[in-house]
């Protein structure tokens, strides 16, 4: 990818490009994603609009997107949800991490997880960052591995699709 790639928060503005890239990523891969294309059909975009609103973005809640350039489309998105109770928020989850096929192998998830990482090394408190990836998911388990992430586990049926059961490897990165 050039040097025109941007990546930046997502914020209300954003709402409906980033709802139609979710959906074609989970649709494309239901395995990948805890939440269904149905699911999400069904709550609609307003699902996502506490995250959008970016109001706990400092303290950990938030969604950034990638662009080709500054006005061409959403080609990418991750989020990171930080645990909310007083012994787990030392710890954030990497969520929705879904990348465009026309924009796949051109460093965009490498781009969007390093900003998230530099963004989350920026937040008081915060110690760990986790993630589930397809056991069978070798490409985005080589990236999270380039990125410091190892794993620790290995959730056996994690997700059932259509009653095909995955597997799902627990990763961590300490910050």
């Amino acid at each position: 990818m050039n040097n025109a790639l941007l990546i930046r928060q997502l914020g209300p503005a954003d709402r409906d490009a980033y709802f139609q890239l979710r959906l074609r990523g989970l649709k494309a891969h239901p395995e990948s994603f805890g939440q269904s294309y149905e699911e999400a059909l069904a709550k609609g975009a307003a699902q996502h609009d506490a995250m959008l609103q970016g109001a706990r973005a400092a303290e950990g809640d938030f969604l950034l997107g990638a662009y080709a350039s500054a006005n061409a489309p959403l080609i990418g998105v991750v989020g990171l949800l930080r645990s909310q109770s007083d012994k787990e928020r030392h710890k954030a989850s990497v969520v929705g991490m879904y990348v465009a096929p026309e924009a796949a192998g051109r460093g965009v998830g490498r781009a969007l997880l390093n900003e998230l990482l530099a963004r989350a090394a920026q937040i008081e408190g915060l110690r760990q960052i986790q993630l589930m990836v397809g056991s069978r998911n070798e490409a985005a388990r080589r990236l999270y591995e380039s990125l410091g992430f190892r794993q620790y586990g290995c959730e056996i049926g994690a997700l059932n699709v259509n009653g095909v059961f995955h597997d799902a490897d627990l990763m961590a990165r300490f910050m």
